[in-house]
C-alpha cells in the first residue's frame, strides 16, 4: 500500500502544473537467455539447456529545484511464469530501486544521501551493475566537490537496520563503507584515484575491515585510447579472512581503424589464493563487463581461488546500421592451486546491437571451450536477446 501511495503522488505531481521541474520516465527491458550450457559454470554432460525470460519494469520520476534534485525510481523484476495467472499476490520483488535527494550546499559542493547506484571510471571496484535486471544500490551519502575539472567524492554507510549486528557473510555486503574518489580531467588525460574501506561482521560482535585503493586513466592519442587500472587491497574479508597485497592490474589498448571499425588488445592479472592471503576481489564492480560476458568469473564465482589472468582481443564495426562486437579471451589461473596447470579456456563473445527510433535490440552468442582435463558437455555456450524501452513519460 506505500509503494501505491508513492507512485500515486508521483502521478499527482505530474498532473498539478510543475512540468518544468518534474519529470518523469520508464523503462521496460526484457532479456531472453539459454542457459544451462556453460554460463556461469561448466556444463556437466547430460545436462538440459533451456529458454528463461526476465524483465526489469521501472518508473523514474525526479524532482528538481535550483537547491536539490530529488529521484525516486520504483522497480520489479520478473520472469516468465514466476505468477500464477490468477494469484492474489505478486512475486514479492517490487521495491524502491532508487530515492535519493542531491542538495546543493554551494557552486562547488553538494550532498547526495539516500539510496543509490555508485558507478565510477570503468566501473571495475564500484558500478551499477546494470546489466543484472536487479542493478546495484548501496544506501549512502556522498559528498560531492566539482570545480575546474577537478572532483572529489566523500562517501559513507552504515548498514545496521535493526541493531548494531549486521549479518554481512552470505551475499559479501558490508556493515560499513567509506571512500574517497579524486578525478582530474585534462586535455587527453582523465585519471582517478580510489580508496574504499570495507567493514564487515557475520552475525557477531567480531568485525574484519578491507581496504582496497588503486588508480584508474584513461589516456588519448589521436586514434589509440589506452584505459589502465591498477589496485590493491589488504586486511580482511568476510569472516576474518587475512589478505595481504592482493593486486589487480590491467591495460587495454584500442585502436579506431575508420569511423566504423576498431581493435582492441588488453590484458588483465588478478593475484589469487596464496598461503598468506586471500586473492583479490573486485567488489561492487560491473563484474560482467569483464572476463568474458559468460560469467566464468567473479559473478557469483571464484571470490577466493587461483586468481586470473585474462588476454584478450576484439574487434567493432558497424554493418547495415549494427554494431558488431566479437572480443576473444584466453584465460589462465595467476596461481596454479591444484597443481594441475594453470590452463582455464578460453572464451569468444558476439554482440549484436540495432537502435531503432524509439527502442533497441540488443543480442549475443557467446562459446566457452574449456582446458583439457574439464569433463563436461561439449558445446558449453550461451545466447541472448533483449528489448530496451525507455519512454520519456513528461
Amino acid at each position: 500500500m506505500k509503494i501505491k501511495n508513492l507512485l500515486f503522488g508521483i502521478l499527482l505531481l505530474a498532473s498539478t502544473g510543475m512540468m518544468a521541474q518534474f519529470s518523469l520516465s520508464g523503462e521496460f527491458r526484457p532479456r531472453t537467455e539459454w542457459f544451462g550450457h556453460g554460463q556461469s559454470a561448466t556444463a556437466a554432460t547430460g545436462t538440459q539447456g533451456y529458454l528463461s525470460t526476465s524483465v526489469r519494469a521501472a518508473l523514474k520520476g525526479t524532482y528538481t529545484t535550483e537547491s536539490y534534485t530529488l529521484f525516486t525510481s520504483f522497480q520489479e523484476v520478473f520472469k516468465f511464469g514466476d505468477r500464477p495467472q490468477i494469484s492474489p499476490a505478486g512475486n514479492g520483488n517490487l521495491r524502491v530501486q532508487e530515492a535519493w535527494a542531491d542538495v546543493k550546499l554551494n557552486e562547488t559542493l553538494s550532498f547526495k544521501i539516500g539510496r543509490q547506484p555508485l558507478s565510477y571510471d570503468d566501473q571495475r571496484i564500484l558500478g551499477g551493475l546494470g546489466w543484472a535486471q536487479q542493478a546495484r544500490t548501496h544506501d549512502a551519502g556522498v559528498f560531492k566537490y566539482k570545480n575546474e575539472g577537478y572532483s572529489l567524492d566523500l562517501g559513507f554507510a552504515l548498514n545496521t537496520p535493526t541493531s548494531a549486528i549486521y549479518n554481512t557473510a552470505a551475499l559479501f555486503s558490508y556493515r560499513e563503507m567509506a571512500f574517497a574518489r579524486a578525478n582530474k580531467k585534462y586535455d587527453n588525460l582523465n585519471i582517478s584515484a580510489l580508496v574504499l574501506s570495507n567493514t564487515y561482521q557475520n552475525g557477531t560482535e567480531d568485525k574484519s575491515t578491507l581496504l582496497t585503493a588503486g588508480l584508474h586513466a584513461d589516456y588519448t592519442a589521436d586514434a589509440l585510447t589506452f584505459t589502465a587500472n591498477a589496485f590493491l587491497q589488504d586486511g580482511y574479508r568476510v569472516g576474518d579472512t587475512p589478505v595481504e597485497n592482493a593486486y589487480l592490474a590491467s591495460l587495454l589498448a584500442k585502436y579506431k581503424a575508420t569511423d566504423k571499425t576498431s581493435f582492441g588488445l588488453g590484458y588483465e592479472i588478478i593475484s589469487g589464493k596464496t598461503d598468506d592471503s586471500a586473492a583479490f576481489f573486485p567488489l561492487y564492480g560491473t563484474n560482467h563487463a569483464f572476463n568474458g560476458l559468460m560469467d566464468r568469473f567473479y559473478v557469483g564465482n571464484h571470490a577466493n581461488n587461483g586468481g586470473l589472468k585474462d588476454l584478450q582481443l576484439s574487434a567493432s564495426t558497424k554493418i547495415a546500421g549494427m554494431a558488431v562486437t566479437l572480443t576473444g579471451h584466453l584465460f589462465s589461473e595467476q596461481e596454479d592451486l591444484d597443481g594441475l596447470g594453470d590452463d582455464l579456456g578460453s572464451e569468444l563473445d558476439l554482440v549484436v546491437a540495432k537502435a531503432y527510433k524509439d527502442f533497441k535490440l540488443v543480442g549475443g552468442y557467446s562459446q566457452f571451450f574449456e582446458p583439457s582435463g574439464v569433463s563436461g558437455k561439449d558445446t558449453q555456450n550461451w545466447a541472448w536477446l533483449m528489448l530496451i524501452i525507455s519512454p520519456k513519460f513528461l
